[in-house]
């Protein structure tokens, strides 16, 4: 009876959707669809009034975006119980990550449709030795940072898929993060920003291969066969979507006019398969995003199809379901287990490695490779791009217990930091 009491309190019954209403006795927020408009309204104020009051200081929005989850968790407002158990239960993330999920599943399918594997291809070996450099380095230097970790705070994780995620983390380049940047600069067409988005496009390929294999790795069996066969499967489940998938849309593509409207099946037709794609990975064993961000890369890049579906999908996307996530990653963060001047040490070393080894390592290649000074030093800048996707990193990791609370604290923090970075160095690029 004891174990029965004690299993109850530790697992609260699953909240019903909907309410009868105030007047018959229910409160509105004991059910999930209350709960999760309550959620959003509050994360949409909390985010917007944040943009709003450091506008001023040319800080991007997905800075109030990380900064109002981090308020909105244990690290700020989360300290007062009542408040955390009446807005954020343990029983409404269920319904909370899903939602962030779901949003982050299509932000990785409108990042992919910005990577066109036309670029790959048309890529010179000058570009591809920078992009090698770019994260073969600070994957080095991650792997040999996180053993630091693993031998004060990250005791007892899974060795080897820490290693790669820690790799992986301080080495990504955040493509679409780049492109906005080198859209905004009006950088796009100069000889620094096509080199840049194509180191940045197959700097982006190798690490989400590498993230793939990390999560394979992070599997809970202890049969090493379990991860090749979730790998196999994934590129399996690659190798299938560049058969399929691009002849099926170049259809849909060439019947697509310029200057008029997309039908709305193909539209609809579309987001079903990415949908499809995130199920069948997630299935696999790897996370859904990668699913969609297959087929986003896989799809023609011609044409006034993909321009549409970036219009219907992106304010939503990016307007409401993204900054849930955000949301969702300040509640896991808890800025007061990072104490102790050895953890502000680690903190502060895993940023250095971060720059030092995405910067100095372009630099010199770039330099090598016979890259004008300037422009190497822009490239070492510009693919130190990371902050939105580095969080998606740390949140798998998160999910698959490879990183613990303390861990995942200060790469949140990194990635504030980057994010911030990025910022400031607009007008020095």
């Amino acid at each position: 009876m004891v174990t029965n009491a004690t299993s109850a309190s530790a697992c609260p019954p699953p909240m019903k959707p909907t309410s009868n209403g105030v007047f018959q006795g229910d409160n509105p927020l004991d059910f999930a669809l209350s709960m999760a408009i309550l959620q959003i309204c509050l994360v949409f104020v909390v985010t917007r009034g944040l943009a709003y009051i450091i506008r001023p200081l040319r800080q991007p929005r997905v800075i109030a975006e990380i900064v109002g989850g981090i308020l909105l968790g244990p690290s700020a407002l989360g300290r007062n119980k009542s408040y955390l158990n009446a807005v954020f239960p343990s029983k409404s993330l269920i319904v909370l990550d899903t939602l962030a999920n779901i949003g982050l599943l299509f932000f990785l399918f409108l990042a992919g449709l910005e990577l066109d594997p036309r670029s790959l291809r048309q890529t010179g070996k000058q570009t591809l030795a920078i992009a090698i450099a770019g994260i073969n380095i600070p994957f080095a230097l991650g792997i040999g940072s996180s053993f630091a970790l693993k031998e004060t705070i990250a005791k007892g994780v899974n060795g080897t898929a820490f290693l790669v995620f820690m790799g992986v983390a301080l080495s990504i380049t955040a493509f679409p993060v780049l492109a906005r940047i080198l859209a905004e600069l009006k950088l796009l067409t100069t000889n620094v920003g096509r080199m840049a988005m194509s180191a940045a496009a197959v700097n982006d390929i190798a690490a989400w291969i590498l993230l793939a294999l990390a999560v394979a790795l992070s599997s809970d069996s202890e049969s090493p066969l379990v991860s090749l066969w979730v790998f196999l499967c994934g590129c399996g489940f690659v190798i299938c979507s560049i058969i399929i998938v691009p002849p099926i849309f170049k259809r849909i593509t060439q019947r697509c006019n310029e200057g008029e409207p997309v039908d709305e099946i193909y539209i609809c037709a579309t987001l079903v398969v990415v949908l499809a794609a995130g199920f069948v990975t997630d299935a696999i064993g790897i996370h859904a995003m990668f699913g969609a961000f297959v087929v986003g890369v896989m799809i023609p890049k011609d044409g006034p199809f993909t321009s549409a579906l970036v219009e219907k999908v992106e304010d939503l996307v990016s307007g409401i379901f993204l900054p849930l996530f955000f949301v969702s990653s300040g509640l896991k963060t808890n800025v007061f287990t990072i104490h102790g001047l050895q953890s502000w040490g680690i903190l502060a070393l895993v940023i250095f490695t971060a720059c030092f080894g995405k910067i100095v390592g372009t630099i010199v290649v770039s330099l090598f490779c016979k890259v004008p000074l300037k422009e190497a030093l822009a490239l070492g800048f510009l693919m130190n791009s990371k902050g939105l996707v580095e969080l998606i990193v740390l949140n798998i990791g998160k999910d698959r217990k490879v990183l613990n609370d303390q861990t995942f604290a200060i790469m949140v923090l990194m990635a504030v930091y980057h994010i911030h970075y990025h910022s400031s160095c607009h007008g020095c690029v």
